[in-house]
């Protein structure tokens, strides 16, 4: 394991738990709850990102950057040879469709190009469960076989990053693993989810469907152990690992959730009314999402509303078996802690 760990996306969500990890440890690991002493380093967009990653852990170094800027890709790799590359920045909800593959696809090439000119040792990569889409059904899992079948531009964006990520392996010049981590939640959580719990506490949350599909959801320190354990283990070299919470969860448990959650351990007023909608309604805004897309547009709402009556979920046996994988929080602690984290830092539901 290199002293040096390099990580970019350090001020997103899971960034911020990763660097923060990276100096603390993982508590609830055992045999990750002692962090040896390193270096890291962050790709930060400003001042305001470099002090959110000395929040975390104050060790580490803030280098001004971007993914779309391959001069400042060698500044942040600069004597970085046998580090670890932890590549977790991407973007997930555009204004525009391009912008997708000009940060996820050109974005990872541009920063795999500069690891492989300075001599990286690994690079562990953030993919999605959007490359593979959506089961057939609601018993079915996603394991690391299940072909390729993107979810609209998103995932087709993080197929190619896969497929170039893939690529930098084949040429023998660096070691690379894949994770693959579904839908996020935990503490430092961006407005979008803050605003899925306000929405479950009015009653404005909709059940689209029965409510019985099926979700892998992960929680971000999960996440950060997944990457943790792809970086020292030496048989992950060009694998590629699903790492989610160990079961998935139906979209009526994750709602209901929240609600007790809210309720029970935060003495919220949660109303319990909720608006019914037929799946049909997905599958209209699946349409008007592909017609958007077609036309260069991104629409957050749209898309969202999208897959609420989908399938998407996974098997993390692969992690488990072969990295030692296991899961230590699951959804009802793992929201209580998010929603602990936001009232701690004044956030409001």
């Amino acid at each position: 394991m290199s002293e040096l760990a390099v990580v970019t996306g350090g001020a997103g969500w899971l960034g911020r738990r990763l660097v923060r990890a990276l100096g603390q440890g993982l508590a609830d690991v055992p045999a990750l709850a002692h962090a040896p002493p390193r270096a890291v380093r962050c790709l930060t967009f400003g001042a305001e990102d470099g002090a959110v990653v000395r929040a975390e852990n104050p060790a580490a170094e803030a280098r001004p950057g971007d993914l779309s800027d391959p001069a400042s890709l060698d500044a942040l790799l600069e004597g970085a040879a046998g580090a670890t590359v932890f590549h977790c920045a991407g973007i997930i909800h555009p204004r525009r469709v391009r912008d997708f593959y000009t940060v996820n696809v050109e974005g990872t090439k541009a920063l795999l190009s500069a690891a492989m000119r300075v001599g990286v040792k690994r690079f562990v990569h953030v993919s999605s469960n959007s490359p593979i889409g959506c089961n057939p059904r609601p018993d079915h899992r996603f394991d690391e076989d299940s072909p390729y079948n993107p979810y609209m531009g998103y995932g087709k964006s993080k197929r190619l990053a896969e497929e170039a990520v893939k690529a930098a392996q084949a040429t023998g010049r660096l070691e690379t693993v894949v994770i693959r981590p579904p839908w996020f939640y935990g503490p430092g959580q961006p407005p979008r989810q803050t605003t899925f719990f306000t929405m479950i506490k009015t009653g404005k949350m909709p059940m689209v469907g029965s409510g019985d599909n099926m979700r892998s959801m992960a929680y971000v320190d999960n996440i950060v152990q997944g990457l943790l354990l792809a970086e020292r283990t030496e048989r992950a070299a060009g694998r590629i690992y699903w790492i989610a919470d160990r079961r998935a969860y139906s979209m009526k448990e994750i709602v209901a959730t929240v609600g007790d959650v809210l309720e029970q351990d935060f003495g919220m007023a949660v109303s319990r009314k909720q608006t019914r909608l037929p799946g049909i309604v997905s599958e209209c805004a699946l349409l008007a999402d592909r017609i958007l897309q077609a036309l260069g547009l991104y629409q957050q709402k749209i898309h969202v509303l999208s897959e609420l009556n989908k399938n998407i979920a996974c098997s993390t046996a692969r992690a488990e078996s072969e990295l030692g994988y296991a899961p230590t929080v699951e959804l009802r602690e793992g929201m209580r802690r998010s929603v602990q984290a936001l009232l701690d830092d004044g956030g409001r539901i």
